[in-house]
């Protein structure tokens, strides 16, 4: 069931609030939903400015009428132009001679008081283009917002993603799993795909953390050896089981940065290959068949379901059991642990959720202007699923004493 919207209830106004609605209409001359946002424009304006006079008599020490043998001095006001709730205003701004002045309500480089800052940045983190934002701004504050100012805004988070992709790490993770989500970039003119590579880690809390977020590099054991490399320079000293598709190069990566972590190939992506080229009618049965594999009871019962699947199905789908002789030994690591611990190794559940937000961004936007806006838009987007989890993976005590079992002397130290 969906949540109820809160309503808002408007309380009985007091004698004073109607009199002030009184004056306020018959000084405005109100008619209209649109002549009240612009009294209030007005208003806010003036309100500003009086709250700004004031600070300068505070900051001056005099009156504005008064004498003083001050050196510094009230120099008139200077135009500035606010972006507000209400839409855009002119406001006239006092100045001081000796330009000491630094108002408090509305700061010398602040431009707007809306918190549109951050409706941007909210905006850009659900998928919307520059120019789609703008145009909401537009539509629903009443002023312009250019492309380009938009983008300055998004900037303001490059700092945050770079102290984030740099910040330490764990000592240990017993589970990590690395995926990759492509998107269309346009480089020099061309449009071409770059691949988001998400490494997500299970910590001995049980809590999930994304580890690291890269975009573009073509996949090789020196690239990975490089990302492993990378997230053991920000502290990780172990991993116990590593899951991930067959990324090219990660095998030898792995062994080469970890050695003693255990490579398990992700079985919900070996189902997905198996099934790519099957026939609609035989998907159910044949994802029925596969199961019979990676839930069996031990190593041998397994590559026995694997050879009778096999017989099965090869006359008419010769190739489509191929991938799991062929990788059978980084298959088989899960076949030592229990069916809850299994599910939390071979099922992406937990890299599952940021990928379905990063493929809504891929339905905005067809194509991204650069690499950098795609990297804005995957950390914002990586930020808001990130904030959901708050608690450990569903029952973590039991699978963290299996793990501190099954590498005695490696956890819980």
């Amino acid at each position: 069931m969906g949540q109820k919207k809160e309503v808002y209830h408007v309380k009985p106004l007091s004698e004073g609030k109607k009199n002030i609605i009184a004056a306020l209409m018959d000084e405005y001359d109100i008619e209209t939903a649109d002549d009240i946002q612009e009294a209030l424009k007005d208003l806010l304006g003036g309100t500003i400015k009086s709250m700004m006079e004031a600070e300068m008599t505070d900051h001056l020490g005099y009156e504005k009428s008064a004498r003083s043998d001050s050196n510094n001095a009230r120099n008139g006001t200077k135009k500035k132009t606010i972006r507000s709730n209400y839409g855009e205003f002119e406001l006239d701004v006092p100045q001081d001679r000796n330009s000491s002045f630094d108002p408090k309500i509305v700061k010398k480089r602040q431009k707007d008081i809306s918190g549109i800052d951050d409706k941007i940045i909210s905006m850009y983190a659900r998928g919307l283009t520059t120019r789609q934002i703008s145009d909401q701004i537009e539509e629903i504050y009443g002023f312009e917002c250019s492309e380009s100012f938009i983008s300055d805004v998004t900037d303001k988070i490059l700092k945050d993603i770079e102290e984030w992709q740099n910040r330490p790490l764990d000592d240990i993770y017993p589970v990590v799993y690395i995926d990759a989500v492509h998107f269309s970039v346009r480089e020099d003119n061309i449009v071409k795909k770059l691949a988001a590579y998400v490494i997500l880690g299970i910590s001995e809390e049980g809590r999930k953390d994304v580890l690291s977020l890269q975009v573009g590099e073509n996949e090789s054991a020196k690239y990975w050896l490089s990302v492993l490399n990378e997230i053991k320079n920000r502290g990780v000293k172990d991993i116990m089981v590593l899951c991930a598709d067959g990324l090219t190069g990660i095998k030898e990566a792995i062994s080469s940065a970890f050695p003693s972590t255990e490579y398990q190939r992700c079985i919900v992506h070996m189902v997905r290959n198996t099934l790519k080229y099957v026939y609609y009618k035989d998907m159910k049965p044949f994802a029925a068949d596969l199961k019979t594999i990676y839930l069996a009871a031990s190593e041998e019962a397994g590559r026995k379901a694997l050879d009778e699947v096999a017989e099965k199905w090869n006359e008419k789908y010769p190739h489509a059991m191929k991938r799991w002789y062929d990788n059978w030994d980084v298959i088989c690591p899960i076949f030592k642990f229990s069916m809850a611990t299994r599910k939390v190794i071979y099922t992406t559940n937990a890299i599952e959720s940021l990928n379905s937000s990063y493929k809504k961004l891929n339905r905005q936007r067809s194509v991204f202007p650069n690499s950098t806006a795609l990297l804005k838009s995957l950390y914002l987007s990586t930020m808001q699923v990130m904030k959901k989890w708050t608690q450990p993976i569903h029952g973590w005590g039991g699978l963290y004493n299996e793990f501190c079992i099954m590498y005695e002397g490696r956890m819980g130290l």
